[in-house]
């Protein structure tokens, strides 16, 4: 392929396809809004699946690498009553079905199997416009512009890229969640961490609910999550951490203190996530010389499988341009038909059950 392939966004998904072209000879460059990798916090801790995500992983040749990531016994899982009661304590099976590893982890080892100067920090996708015969360009927020015969979106729910493809946009779910985080928990939150255990735990309950893993170095991650309206949040100052935290603590009144301490204890300050999707099924017609991977292309509530899907859909697109070297279109084509279903399956049946389950009136 003689056509250099320009990716917007240097996520898992971005750096993925990226990479899985690199092994097959084919240029690529990535355009990243972030200043550098270390701008911003990456996340917390993902579990790469053995039928998604780990497929992607054997296809940019880093198996190797990968399992020098994983963090053991992180597999296992909790279920609590909100009154702490333990309704299901699974062990870490030690198959490898679904390792957990550190996103940020996760993205260096694919950063660092690209080429110097593949990835062009600091440049924030502003706009995107059709030249006509498949070529477009994207305008950058300095004023810069780059004109391209082979587009990728990898940017994410907010895409610049998607309105070539799409009027589709994200709208709220009807849940946010609130992030926190405990640092060296086993000594100066014992209960929480022993509530937690060595892996994930879930507690759910109707409208509310909290879900907490445990990270490298002792440290306790959680999410906080509130089925509200956008405007009922927008009334809570987050701006001010002591406000926010008691103000969503409030919520949680009557749970098991070992529980609210993931709210009350956490030693940073609350962040606010709104939870957004696009339309379950979104699809698009092909258009010449451009399409969308990742949370650009199926954004779903979570369900455990967006950085999966995003690393098999970099995956799969780079081996479809590697098989198809010489007819863009020919490879696009193949992707998409491909990717549409697969995401569509993943957020009917786990992103939305899985919202109900843990949100429904049921829960228990």
């Amino acid at each position: 392929m003689h056509t250099p392939v320009t990716v917007i966004g240097g996520g898992l998904g971005g750096l993925t396809l990226a990479r899985v072209l690199h092994v097959h000879g084919i240029p690529v460059t990535v355009y990243e809004a972030e200043s550098s990798p270390t701008a911003r916090s990456q996340g917390g801790m993902l579990d790469i699946h053995d039928y998604n995500g780990q497929l992607a992983v054997e296809a940019a040749d880093l198996m190797d690498e990968f399992r020098g990531l994983i963090l053991e016994g992180r597999q296992a899982m909790r279920v609590l009553d909100p009154d702490g009661t333990v309704l299901l304590d699974k062990a870490d099976d030690g198959t490898g079905g679904r390792p957990e590893v550190q996103r940020g982890e996760l993205r260096q080892i694919l950063l660092d199997s690209l080429p110097a100067g593949t990835v062009r920090w600091g440049h924030k996708a502003n706009s995107t416009r059709a030249l006509g015969e498949g070529r477009h360009e994207v305008t950058f927020a300095d004023g810069s512009t780059v004109v391209t015969s082979l587009l990728v979106g990898a940017d994410g729910a907010w895409s610049r890229v998607r309105p070539l493809l799409s009027t589709a946009t994200p709208e709220y779910i009807g849940k946010s969640v609130v992030e926190t985080y405990l640092f060296d928990a086993d000594t100066r939150h014992p209960a929480a961490a022993k509530a937690v255990g060595g892996g994930s735990m879930i507690v759910p309950a109707p409208d509310r609910e909290i879900f907490a893993h445990r990270e490298r170095g002792d440290t306790l991650h959680a999410y906080v999550g509130l089925s509200e309206p956008q405007d009922w949040f927008d009334a809570i100052d987050f701006t001010d951490a002591a406000v926010a935290t008691a103000r969503i603590a409030r919520e949680f009144e009557g749970w098991a203190p070992e529980l609210t301490t993931l709210i009350t204890d956490s030693d940073t300050a609350p962040v606010l996530r709104p939870l957004y999707a696009l339309p379950t099924g979104h699809r698009w017609d092909r258009v010449p010389g451009v399409t969308l991977l990742g949370d650009a292309a199926h954004l779903a509530a979570p369900n455990g499988e967006g950085a999966n899907l995003a690393m098999l859909d970099g995956a799969e697109l780079g081996k479809a341009l590697a098989a198809h070297p010489d007819d863009i279109e020919t490879a696009l084509t193949e992707y998409e038909q491909a990717m549409f279903p697969r995401s569509a399956e993943h957020a009917t049946f786990e992103g939305a059950e899985l919202s109900e389950i843990f949100s429904g009136d049921a829960t228990p």
